[in-house]
């Protein structure tokens, strides 16, 4: 494969609620960050270099938050790529704190989400969040009052488009009583299906579904995805990436890496076109419980 001639805009694109459209293979920056989750990278400056490379692949959605660090992937972001190309969409979330590696806590409450959104807009160095999620529901605070806050922060202009990130159908139906929907961010890959109705429901209701650990973390490389990789000249988790952009219109899969190898190679799924048969010996590969 020609590197040079990789792009993320050969995976076509994805409407945000009618009101931005970006390419279908997106960044995730969770992973630019230190050990854990937490801290900053050891190579900073690979770091910032995998970011711009990300760009000048034709990515256009790179997906972050306020707890990858904390705040230092925000900050290698802003740092990287500002001032932002006018058709990147850089998205964030809120309402899932760091306080130490490979640790997660909730806080979804409106005091919090409010300080949150200004603390991204100004490490983003932002007037306004392209798209702005709920990390997680907050068992300790009513959801109706997470997406509310959110809602409120719209029409204070500080937010484009709203997202919901790790929910089920119901959450997202009690959330578009308040508010419009743009996104869902669920776990989900062809062998990790168990959103497999939340991806159903977004594509009738043309919501964007963000796809995390979008190469099933590893636990699927085996004989048929090596066989089709094979087939195709390609490597496996290319295959993983061509299989979800085939799943539906509406998918946005956002890998992460450190590596502009593996960037590049991620990005390089975007062309490739699995046939009907390939997709379907993927799909019948057993779930895999999480």
């Amino acid at each position: 494969m020609n590197k040079k001639g990789v792009s993320a805009k050969e995976a076509g694109d994805v409407s945000l609620g009618g009101k931005l459209s970006v390419p279908r293979l997106g960044f995730g920056a969770m992973r630019i960050t230190g050990e854990g989750i937490f801290g900053p990278p050891k190579d900073r400056q690979g770091a910032l270099a995998v970011l711009r490379r990300a760009v000048e692949l034709g990515v256009r959605f790179i997906d972050t938050a306020d707890s990858y660090g904390p705040d230092v992937s925000e900050e290698l972001i802003s740092e990287a790529l500002f001032p932002y190309p006018k058709d990147l969409v850089v998205a964030t979330k809120g309402g899932w704190l760091r306080p130490g590696p490979n640790q997660w806590t909730h806080d979804a409450s409106p005091a919090h989400l409010r300080k949150a959104i200004e603390g991204s807009l100004k490490r983003l160095r932002s007037d306004r969040i392209d798209l702005y999620q709920l990390h997680v529901p907050d068992l300790a605070v009513p959801f109706e009052d997470s997406v509310q806050t959110l809602a409120q922060l719209q029409q204070d202009g500080k937010i484009r488009l709203i997202g919901l990130s790790n929910v089920t159908k119901e959450h997202i139906e009690r959330a578009r009583k308040i508010v419009p929907i743009v996104s869902v961010q669920n776990r989900y890959s062809f062998a990790d299906r168990e959103w497999d109705y939340v991806v159903d429901y977004c594509e009738q209701n043309a919501i964007a579904f963000i796809p995390w650990s979008p190469l099933g973390a590893g636990k699927a490389v085996g004989e048929i995805l090596h066989r089709i990789a094979n087939a195709h000249r390609r490597t496996p988790m290319q295959i993983a990436l061509a299989w979800l952009l085939r799943r539906s219109p509406i998918m946005l899969p956002i890998p992460g890496t450190t590596s502009i190898e593996h960037l590049e190679e991620n990005v390089g799924a975007s062309s490739l076109r699995l046939t009907q048969t390939e997709f379907e010996e993927l799909y019948g590969v057993p779930h895999l419980a999480v």
